[in-house]
């Protein structure tokens, strides 16, 4: 070998020192890219007696390992009678493929902050809705596979409930025209309103007023 030139590597060696610095670097970009997701977002105005209240967003994130993520936040601020309600809430519901894993709603109110919890441990869910004049803490063995999260991107079609994220228990849907579904618990009502598989209204049922949820975009 002459003096002042240097060796040429092996090819394979070259190949090999390549390999390796790309699995690095997948291992480093693997679990960011994980996280890499579809986002669907719907925004609503709440309103009652056709004055505007307050504003509900609802996100569907939907990842590439076969989980997804539903979101709802609400904020509401409304006089009835003599007294002022404000209302805000985030319920948010894991899935991994279509079995609920994980789901919090979290309430703060002016009459005090509050928290729902289902959570999926081993063979069943144990369930904790502790909300305002409302308390429930029960066992759920049955996977739970559509809740009420999932009503604002998913027309229910052939389905007969869903479970409630903020009462810890099942709605049981009825339709009652083309489009248009009743949901009850206990002597709770709600009714949910598509035009074209697209949730564009939900009407909740109150004793003294009844309040719209309507689809912005």
């Amino acid at each position: 070998m002459k003096y002042g030139l240097k060796a040429k590597k092996p090819l394979f060696s070259i190949r090999l020192r390549r390999m390796r610095k790309l699995l690095v670097l997948l291992m480093i970009c693997g679990p960011i890219l994980a996280k890499a997701q579809a986002t669907e977002t719907h925004h609503y105005a709440i309103e009652m007696a056709g004055i505007r209240i307050g504003t509900m967003t609802a996100v569907h994130e939907q990842h590439t390992d076969n989980r997804s993520t539903y979101t709802l936040i609400s904020d509401v601020s409304v006089k009835l009678l003599v007294y002022t309600v404000k209302i805000y809430y985030k319920a948010i519901s894991q899935f991994a493929g279509k079995k609920l894993m994980l789901a919090t709603v979290d309430a703060k109110t002016n009459r005090g902050n509050y928290l729902s919890r289902t959570e999926w441990k081993g063979d069943r869910y144990v369930i904790s809705a502790r909300q305002y004049k409302y308390d429930r803490q029960a066992v759920e063995r049955n996977p739970i596979d559509f809740s009420v999260s999932l009503l604002y991107f998913n027309e229910p079609i052939s389905r007969n409930k869903a479970y409630s994220e903020y009462f810890g228990d099942y709605f049981i849907l009825t339709k009652t025209a083309e489009g248009t579904y009743r949901a009850l618990l206990d002597d709770r009502e709600d009714e949910y309103v598509y035009e074209k598989g697209r949730l564009v209204k939900v009407i909740k049922h109150n004793k003294i007023k009844n309040f719209n949820i309507r689809l912005l975009d």
